[in-house]
């Protein structure tokens, strides 16, 4: 049975994408866990080795406009349904780190904690967390006064005083509530 395992990076940000990954892996790799218990350095050391040894990989990003004009849960589920889609292999059966899923058209199950339990699951927690970074990374260089090589987008206060002093730019989820509120106090 080939078990893809899907996770997700960035739902909570202020800006950036919703980026998913899905994995089936054919082996254990040694030192796999949930992305947010390792290191860059130990999620880094890990990506080319999940990618090499995967018998299927895929990473997904659904970008902020997306996000913002269907929601970010649902651009999760959209991200996960790509993702699982993309695979060069289709899986008999699909594991969604949570406690929600989408329709893939196939046997799917949720696992609260997955990114911790499952491999295929922290492999995918691994490479939609680095892929993300790595897309933070540069927009952090056409976009250096909000410092998103920093809080990767994510509502740090550093982050916030950023927005208030530039105004949020095109990667900003106009959706979310600090952003959204800004643009409003702009208009009075």
């Amino acid at each position: 049975m080939l078990i893809a395992g899907v996770d997700e990076a960035g739902r909570g940000p202020l800006a950036g994408p919703v980026t998913v990954s899905a994995v089936i892996l054919a082996q254990d790799i040694v030192g796999l866990n949930d992305s947010k218990k390792l290191s860059e350095a130990q999620r880094l050391s890990l990506v080319d080795e999940i990618k090499a040894q995967a018998l299927a990989w895929s990473v997904v990003h659904i970008g902020v406009p997306q996000i913002d004009q269907i929601n970010i849960f649902q651009a999760t589920m959209l991200g996960m349904q790509q993702a699982v889609a993309e695979l060069s292999q289709q899986p008999s059966e699909v594991w969604v780190d949570g406690n929600k899923t989408p329709d893939f058209g196939i046997q799917a199950k949720t696992i609260v904690g997955g990114d911790g339990k499952v491999a295929a699951i922290s492999a995918a927690s691994i490479l939609a967390k680095c892929a993300r970074d790595q897309l933070m990374q540069e927009l952090d260089a056409a976009y250096p006064m909000y410092g998103f090589a920093q809080h990767k987008g994510y509502g740090t206060p550093q982050h916030v005083a950023a927005i208030q002093a530039n105004g949020p730019c095109e990667h900003h989820r106009r959706s979310f509530a600090p952003v959204r509120d800004m643009l409003q106090q702009e208009l009075f």
